[in-house]
């Protein structure tokens, strides 16, 4: 029969291969899931594996009409747009706020009264058209009245 002592240590040598094994059990499963959700992540060449570029090494990667680091529609203006706007948010802030032109300059004044937003001159234009154009407000309001419905009175037994 072991001593404690000896048993301690077997013990700790166990937890260190355990530990090991999970770590690189973890590692295995971060690279299957990246792989998984993009297969073409690596690609062999002659000198070995290597990354292939993503849409984030491309700031300027334009796909199927959307700028792919902003989410954007590519359409005049939208660098004008990419410049002056998501320096400060998210072009997401900008795409589920759809407003008129008199409430995107509403707004615009207000940023720059209350968020040091700065004079935008000619360029406001070139904004506001593209959001306009682009992010037009959405139709909101109830949804139709029900007609023509055959009611049943619910048993309640």
């Amino acid at each position: 029969m072991n001593s404690p002592e000896e048993f301690r240590k077997q013990v700790g040598q166990l937890y260190k291969a355990l530990t090991a094994l999970l770590a690189g059990f973890v590692v295995f499963m971060v690279l299957v899931v990246a792989y998984v959700n993009n297969p073409g992540l690596f690609e062999s060449k002659e000198e070995g594996w290597v990354a292939v570029p993503a849409a984030e090494d491309d700031p300027d990667l334009i796909v199927d009409g959307i700028h792919q680091r902003t989410g954007l529609i590519d359409a005049e203006g939208l660098n004008t747009v990419i410049s002056n706007c998501t320096p400060c948010h998210s072009a997401k802030l900008i795409i589920q706020n759809r407003m008129n032109a008199e409430r995107w300059n509403t707004t615009i004044a207000w940023m720059q009264e209350t968020q040091n937003l700065w004079d935008l001159g000619d360029q406001q234009e070139i904004i506001v058209n593209y959001l306009v154009t682009n992010y037009p407000p959405k139709a909101k309001g109830r949804r139709m009245a029900l007609t023509d419905i055959e009611w049943y009175e619910l048993d309640q037994d």
